[in-house]
């Protein structure tokens, strides 16, 4: 995979939804920058295992970069209203699984490589979102907790789904299908297996949530990064790959996705 410099059209997936003109969005892709195997292309995560300096280098090419405040994402259902006070925080320190703000050019950003990330505005175009949607997360309500923090009617709300790994990959036990006893819809039971094993479409659950909070404009959720590995890192796709850095972690990148105002 080739390394760009720059970035073009090839590094972003842009939302295809009627947003306000003002609100910008996007999910990259692993097409661009400069990280090395096995972190080819344009991984932004500093907790992976890459060369610090290659990932910098990296959010560096992203629009407003200097604007992004890159969260530590623990899978909880914390919201953190954009900007705060910066001079002592580091990036990646604050622990949170959504942004969201009010502020013009302010950047909120959450990085995935399999999880859900799901970016919001408002009608309005006066406020923005990205959240952070592992299963965890789902289930612990991060959904919920970002909705609550909109401040306008929720049919004047539009959610997009980005890239995350799709319902014929992402196998969980029944633990997790436990977690989400009350969306029988999102899962199918895999046969001729030993233990119990379920397909679980993150996409339909996420997309059934919105809609019980009384959101009907939901867009995306057609990208799968398992299934992609051209444009898209996965964690679950490394592990099966069998990837592992010197340390013995799974060695994958992760992709951002960011919206904010113009």
């Amino acid at each position: 995979m080739s390394s760009l410099t720059s970035l073009d059209d090839c590094s972003f997936i842009r939302p295809s939804w009627p947003a306000p003109a003002n609100v910008v969005a996007y999910s990259t892709t692993r097409i661009g920058g400069v990280s090395r195997a096995p972190f080819n292309g344009l991984n932004v995560g500093k907790h992976v295992g890459d060369n610090p300096v290659s990932v910098d280098r990296n959010r560096s090419l992203l629009p407003h970069s200097k604007n992004m405040l890159w969260l530590k994402q623990t899978h909880s259902n914390a919201c953190v209203n954009l900007p705060i006070n910066l001079t002592s925080l580091v990036n990646d320190s604050l622990e949170a699984d959504c942004a969201y703000t009010q502020q013009p050019h302010q950047v909120c950003a959450v990085m995935t490589a399999d999880c859900l990330p799901v970016l919001l505005c408002n009608k309005q175009g006066n406020m923005v979102a990205a959240v952070h949607a592992g299963w965890r997360g789902l289930a612990g309500g991060i959904i919920e907790a970002c909705i609550e923090q909109f401040d306008c009617e929720r049919q004047d709300i539009l959610v997009w789904l980005g890239p995350a790994i799709g319902a014929n990959h992402f196998e969980v036990g029944q633990d997790v299908k436990d977690a989400f006893a009350h969306y029988p819809q999102g899962f199918r039971e895999k046969k001729h297996v030993k233990h119990p094993k379920y397909l679980m479409d993150i996409f339909c659950i996420a997309k059934t949530k919105l809609r019980a909070l009384g959101i009907s404009q939901i867009y995306g959720g057609e990208h799968c990064t398992y299934q992609d590995e051209q444009r898209f890192f996965s964690h679950r796709r490394a592990t099966h790959q069998g990837n592992l850095t010197s340390q013995g972690h799974i060695s994958t990148g992760r992709m951002v996705s960011a919206i904010y105002l113009n």
